[in-house]
């Protein structure tokens, strides 16, 4: 089985298609290739997990009328041209894309090509990308029932839920406290996307700097990439904080080891993205999500009003999130292992682990009727 990838510039897109490929990699004799940009978080994450990584030069169109939409809309005819040649190379026998504008002209020319495709929409409310390949690809598979309103022009629609990586679910939470050498004191995660947040990490670096000498919490904190790191330590400088002075913190750029981070976390506090709630809740983790104010039709807030609802999660809007709010919050939980354990149980009930099964299945059903 010759399966090819598209989905890229943030780990949203991406762990996706990783979950996929591995699953499809542990089933059956394969040969599993991706395609990406440049500047997306691909080019670094695809090459070291051993796949192999073809690029392709295009970028996302911007919600409003300006001369780099103008650009952009040139780049497509050579980026459809330029998969058409990934395609038939590589000769897949199907083609399935997890969104992101890199998915838009390889599952396009894909189609073009009389060569089966799938799409994988992990949001309630469906990207551009989504919508406008739903006409010419195979199969739209859904992480929510929600979307499907929103992609009527579809040939075929089946409910998926959101793919797991399966190293998530793979490692003990006993095991992941021993490798990270944790002892018994609470262990809080943050991050704001693989690209960073810039209001969510300053309010984490005041908080942080707040509570960093009581030592009363071990602290994990993924910046983000693109200069992000840089600007949270100088924070911190600001703040009066020698981060080399507390070994019970710990920054980097990006938290390479998610699956081993997130099974050890008591808390994880971060952004919405339906990616990273799929993971949260298949592992049963209690949160603290901040939605990106800044996406289409606000769609992290629904994703997170989800599992508030059913108890999974506490929900801060960016303009309400300061250091004095997350402290009462953190405070309010950590301080009641009973509340952790109804939150564990709450986000567990709305979490799924098949995903990566139904679409293999599918890919398999496309496969045996082209």
């Amino acid at each position: 089985m010759r399966i090819l990838f598209a989905g890229g510039g943030t780990a949203g897109h991406i762990n996706p298609a990783v979950a996929i490929a591995n699953y499809i990699a542990d089933k059956e004799s394969s040969q599993i290739a991706f395609v990406g940009v440049e500047e997306g978080l691909e080019a670094e994450l695809i090459p070291r997990l051993g796949y192999d990584l073809s690029l392709i030069k295009i970028h996302g169109f911007e919600r409003k009328l300006n001369f780099q939409n103008f650009k952009n809309l040139f780049e497509l005819p050579k980026s459809i041209h330029d998969s058409k040649k990934i395609i038939k190379k590589f000769n897949p026998d199907i083609v399935i894309g997890t969104g992101g504008y890199v998915a838009g002209p390889v599952l396009f020319a894909a189609a073009k090509l009389g060569i089966p495709t799938l799409i994988h929409e992990s949001n309630a409310y469906p990207g551009v990308t989504t919508k406008i390949l739903s006409k010419y690809v195979d199969t739209v598979a859904l992480g929510s029932k929600a979307a499907e309103p929103y992609i009527k022009s579809a040939k075929h629609i089946i409910y998926s839920g959101n793919p797991v990586r399966p190293s998530i679910l793979s490692t003990s939470e006993f095991e992941a406290r021993r490798v990270l050498k944790l002892d018994e004191r609470p262990f809080i995660v943050f991050f704001g996307g693989s690209m960073g947040a810039k209001d969510f990490n300053k309010t984490v670096v005041d908080w942080i700097s707040g509570v960093i000498k009581d030592n009363k919490y071990q602290i994990m904190m993924g910046t983000g990439k693109y200069f992000q790191y840089d600007d949270v330590i100088e924070r911190f400088k600001n703040n009066g904080i020698d981060l080399k002075k507390y070994r019970s913190v710990r920054v980097s750029e990006y938290i390479y080891d998610m699956n081993v981070v997130m099974s050890a976390a008591d808390l994880v506090v971060c952004r919405a993205g339906a990616s990273t709630l799929s993971e949260l809740t298949a592992l049963g983790k209690p949160s603290i999500l901040v939605p990106s104010p800044y996406v289409t039709a606000n769609h992290q807030e629904h994703n997170a009003r989800a599992i508030e609802k059913e108890g999974g999660a506490r929900v801060i809007l960016e303009n309400e999130f300061t250091a004095e709010v997350l402290n009462k919050n953190i405070e309010s939980l950590v301080s009641s292992k009973e509340k952790l354990k109804n939150m564990r149980r709450a986000a567990k009930s709305v979490g799924t682990t098949a995903a990566t099964e139904e679409i293999y299945r599918e890919a398999k059903r496309l496969l045996k009727n082209n």
